[in-house]
């Protein structure tokens, strides 16, 4: 069948398609209080240029009222764009965008006259696995690395400014790319303006500004309505939109919770494809994000298996007793006696 996690589109297979969950134990994520919507919360930020990303976050956490938040992928002082955060007890699901690819438009200067037809076959051979060394000025070791190039289009030409286009894989330098296209036209180049438009699933269409998050919070603290809060600030399990789902029985919840390992009689049914070492997210039945981890099987074989583990349990967010411990060992009647 086919299915739709927060815009992303994928197949679900439904392993044991009769499995309910017990109304008693947790809660959807949208029935949430909005104290507690907030803690377990996922902001998809529309960085101003200017600021730092974690001068951003500060000022976010101080209009939300809360102590923790964190970003996932930084954004230099001079660049706008998404910044995706994730609130207090949600900073614990940011693994599942560690390496999300990220799509940025960009402003190239060319030092010296440019045909639009060699720029457009420049741009085609920079597609695709590229080698690159991280600009002097950066957080990472200055080594020789393979990134990949999605895409890289060319959405202007005027004069000697291009407006470009470019998808990349997570840890690519679009500044070093727009200076490496510069040295094959022979004219070197720069880039003049760098905004960041999607991170994985999430584009700008979406985001929201830090004023947006303001006027929101002003509208709840004073009049009582969280309508539009709800709107901006998003349930962490919104985090895991580029993540394959694998949603799992309330026996096997607290048993994950204490950092178990995923079991195949646990699973209901899961998004797929998914191949071993895949990062998976496990969700209940009421669509709960329980944690995060390693495929240690594929979607394939997980179909034909009712037995064995399925993945590994690398990050737990949600808090242990929120189900049932009904995974722990009984008891042995013989125990006790003397």
């Amino acid at each position: 069948m086919k299915g739709e996690a927060f815009g992303c589109k994928r197949d679900i297979y439904v392993k044991t398609p009769n499995e309910t969950t017990d109304p008693q134990w947790g809660r959807p994520p949208a029935d949430r209080p909005i104290e507690e919507y907030i803690r377990y919360s996922f902001v998809v930020l529309d960085k101003p240029r200017g600021p730092s990303s974690h001068e951003t976050v500060a000022w976010l956490k101080r209009i939300l009222n809360v102590e923790v938040a964190g970003h996932s992928g930084t954004l230099d002082p001079n660049v706008s764009g998404v910044l995706p955060v994730a609130i207090a007890e949600g900073t614990k699901a940011l693994m599942a965008l560690s390496r999300a690819d990220k799509t940025y438009v960009a402003v190239a200067k060319f030092h010296g006259d440019v045909d639009e037809a060699k720029l457009r076959e420049v741009l085609a051979y920079f597609t695709g696995a590229i080698y690159q060394r991280p600009p002097l000025r950066s957080a990472v070791k200055r080594q020789l690395r393979v990134r990949h190039v999605y895409s890289l289009e060319l959405l202007e030409l005027d004069g000697r400014y291009a407006l470009l286009r470019m998808h990349v894989e997570a840890g690519t330098y679009a500044r070093k790319l727009i200076h490496d296209i510069g040295e094959v036209l022979g004219v070197s180049a720069n880039m003049r303006e760098l905004r960041r438009v999607g991170v994985g699933c999430f584009t700008e269409e979406e985001a929201f500004t830090l004023q947006d998050i303001a006027d929101a919070v002003y509208i709840w603290r004073n009049y009582g309505d969280d309508t539009v809060l709800r709107q901006i600030v998003k349930p962490i399990e919104e985090i895991a939109r580029g993540v394959a789902k694998i949603w799992i029985k309330d026996g096997a919840v607290d048993a994950v919770c204490h950092g178990a390992p995923l079991a195949a009689p646990g699973v209901v049914k899961f998004e797929e494809p998914f191949q071993r070492g895949d990062l998976v997210a496990y969700f209940t039945l009421k669509g709960e994000l329980v944690a995060l981890g390693r495929a240690l099987m594929s979607s394939d074989e997980l179909k034909r298996a009712d037995k064995g583990l399925v993945a590994r349990t690398d990050r737990v967010v949600m808090r242990p007793g929120t189900y049932p411990s009904i995974w722990r060992r009984k008891p042995n009647k013989l125990e006790g006696r003397s």
